[in-house]
């Protein structure tokens, strides 16, 4: 809103909005990819505002897992169960897999609302390093805290957000992934516990090669009773619908009685918590999928605007290879993230100029999706410049 009303006061020219996670055009203006747009004009009133099963229409709960998955499909049970958005998707699994009291454990660059979802329902969240210093996957951290945590509790969930993690950009390897099964399964010998990974995918589709990223789902088969493997899908990004609130919930398990159990009480929950969700969002999804030209449409807009983040993040990243800022690993997404001490200070530097950026703990995250090339030019150094005089 701070940046939304310096606009209004200094004209857009002015400001630098690198706070917003969504994409923007060049002038600012927010996007809809044109073939979303034109399916949700087309969709009778009566597909809009009628109730939709609490499960989500079948339709689209089919085509999630076809989209999802692509190639990659594991020889697994799987089912899904709609969800109000990504964020319902992740409140849902947390709520149903770990009990009151236990520690949720993700990286320590995370996206803030884990931490709202953890407090909200009575649960800690609890972090790993996500790098180590070769700037991969902390494997050796994930797996300490891993085996430290189930020492005190029977339950554990675990969120990893790949590939393009929010606020980083990184995407973990194929390699890392093995690892990372290969600890959790050892950890699954003790049948007395039961281990919940949920996979943040908000990002999917905004990589370099969205059939090749999705080739570590295909790792998700011949697992353990004991682990269960959830995934968190959003139409948010993928089809720029971000207040539409509509995602899904996938299940991925080699027990047919563990995903049975998993829709039942998923349905429960969606009834109690929002009811069914937005029918008109599914009808787009449904139709896109049903009709391979439409799908193609979609596919190459979205591209359009992945290949501009990338144009725009390149000259954030070359120039702040040239001025000496810090970043952390970034290999495509929404968001770029430099690491800093007093991010609050740094962005409060920074408003004074106006430009707004997201704080985090350990640092501040500049939206990629949402600066033109323009104004991306320089920013680089201006934010070295308020690190240095936050510091002073």
């Amino acid at each position: 809103m701070a940046a939304k009303r310096a606009a209004e006061l200094y004209g857009s020219d002015h400001v630098i909005d690198a706070s917003l996670g969504v994409i923007a055009d060049d002038d600012g203006v927010l996007v809809c990819l044109p073939t979303v747009e034109k399916l949700f004009r087309t969709i009778p009133i009566q597909e809009i505002v009628s109730y939709s099963p609490v499960g989500g229409l079948p339709e689209y709960r089919e085509g999630v897992i076809e989209h999802v998955f692509g190639d990659s499909k594991p020889n697994a049970f799987i089912r899904t169960v709609a969800t109000a958005g990504g964020a319902g998707a992740i409140s849902n699994a947390i709520w149903n897999y770990s009990k009151v009291g236990d520690a949720v454990l993700t990286h320590d660059w995370f996206w803030t609302p884990y931490q709202t979802i953890c407090n909200e329902v009575g649960r800690e969240l609890a972090t790993f390093p996500l790098f180590n210093e070769q700037n991969g996957f902390n494997t050796n951290a994930f797996s300490e805290k891993v085996k430290e945590l189930l020492e005190k509790q029977d339950h554990l969930v675990t969120i990893l957000n790949t590939p393009n993690h929010n606020p980083t950009g990184y995407s973990m390897t194929d390699e890392e992934w093995d690892d990372v099964l290969d600890i959790l399964k050892e950890e699954a010998k003790n049948e007395s516990k039961t281990i919940t990974l949920v996979v943040d995918i908000a990002y999917l589709d905004f990589t370099a090669d969205p059939k090749e990223a999705r080739s570590f789902l295909k790792k998700f088969e011949n697992l353990p009773a004991n682990l269960l493997v959830l995934i968190a899908f959003s139409m948010s990004k993928s089809y720029t619908v971000y207040g539409q609130r509509t995602g899904a919930l996938i299940g991925v398990s080699s027990d047919e009685d563990v995903i049975n159990e998993f829709e039942n009480v998923l349905l429960v929950t969606g009834r109690a918590r929002w009811s069914n969700i937005n029918r008109g969002c599914m009808n787009v999804f449904t139709a896109l999928h049903k009709d391979k030209e439409l799908l193609e449409q979609v596919t190459n807009e979205r591209e359009a605007y992945r290949n501009l983040i990338k144009e725009r993040a390149d000259v954030f990243i070359q120039e702040a290879k040239e001025v000496g800022l810090d970043i952390l690993p970034y290999h495509g997404g929404f968001f770029i993230t430099v690491p800093c001490d007093n991010a609050e200070k740094v962005t409060d530097v920074l408003m004074e100029n106006k430009i707004f950026i997201g704080p985090m703990s350990k640092g501040v995250r500049v939206a990629a999706c949402s600066v033109s090339v323009r104004q991306m030019k320089g920013l680089a150094q201006k934010i070295k410049d308020a690190i240095e005089k936050a510091n002073e």
